[in-house]
């Protein structure tokens, strides 16, 4: 094995994939990747690798079909070029939402992708906030999973908040917000979100006081907001200075910044973990904290 592992790219997040190969000293692995014209997806590794050290970036969201399929055929073209081991760094794992049988019928979907990543020729996989722990169990092989509030909390830490209370969004959010509330050594406190029917959820400050204190509102990911707006307004209603959100994957989707902009959410800080569009980036409510330096750290790890 070289001294040097070889990093390459999927066409998911080429920024992303840039900054980690500046950090590391090296350039990226040179690939070429491009579509059939009936859509099929070509692959041609052009750096040789055998016998070496390979790590592929590639981020699952925005179209996460296609690049889910790019990423097994960029794995299979660098297990046939003779590569000794390979591992991905996958900083958005899509299909993580369906990961347990909650009614008869439906798939395990984050049991069927890591089947697939290991078939496909994974030896180990990097990952961040995952959307359950049991997903990593998932895996018969090593994985490396990473927390963006490590980041996150430190960003927060420095926005020098007074008379601060972080907020779990609904029950599924009370792990992160305990945590943000540990690390901050803050109060905390709990909105109940009960469902009506099937197009109205009712939402409601369960536990905690937010009256006149600046509101920390933590979750894993941003997908349309609504669930982060609800939260917020139920805050604001209840009293709440300031409102600031905090979550892991910024996904954006639909109307979601439009409901930012017109909700109380003073601000909210995310993570590249997914390409950020330029509009989003310059927003003046956003922030964005690079996960490069988390993602290089556990790289160094791999022996």
């Amino acid at each position: 094995m070289t001294a040097q592992p070889i990093v390459f790219s999927g066409s998911s997040h080429l920024l992303l994939a840039e900054e980690i190969a500046t950090l590391l000293g090296t350039s990226l692995g040179k690939r070429e990747i491009h579509l059939f014209p009936d859509r099929e997806i070509f692959v041609e590794i052009l750096d040789r690798v055998q016998g070496s050290s390979v790590f592929i970036l590639q981020s699952l969201g925005g179209d996460p079909n296609i690049y889910l399929m790019e990423l097994f055929i960029l794995l299979d073209a660098l297990k046939r070029a003779g590569a000794a081991s390979i591992t991905i760094v996958l900083p958005y794992f899509a299909y993580a939402r369906q990961d347990r049988l909650d009614k008869p019928g439906v798939p395990i979907t984050a049991k069927l992708v890591s089947n697939l990543l290991i078939k496909a020729g994974t030896d180990r996989l990097i990952t961040l906030d995952l959307h359950s722990e049991q997903i990593e169990g998932f895996f018969d092989i090593p994985v490396d999973q990473r927390l963006s509030r490590t980041l996150l909390i430190p960003y927060c830490r420095a926005l020098h908040l007074e008379n601060v209370v972080v907020v779990a969004p609904d029950k599924g959010g009370i792990k992160i917000a305990s945590a943000y509330a540990k690390e901050l050594d803050v109060p905390m406190a709990l909105i109940d979100k009960k469902r009506i029917d099937p197009f109205c959820v009712e939402m409601r400050l369960f536990l905690g006081d937010v009256k006149g204190k600046n509101v920390l509102l933590p979750d894993d990911m941003c997908s349309t907001a609504g669930t982060l707006v609800n939260a917020a307004e139920v805050c604001a209603k209840a009293g709440a200075k300031r409102i600031i959100a905090v979550v892991g994957h910024g996904l954006f989707i639909a109307e979601a910044l439009k409901k930012i902009e017109h909700s109380p959410i003073e601000m909210l800080i995310t993570t590249n973990t997914l390409p950020i569009p330029p509009h989003v980036r310059s927003h003046p409510c956003i922030r964005i904290v690079s996960i490069a330096p988390l993602l290089v750290a556990a790289m160094a790890c791999v022996g």
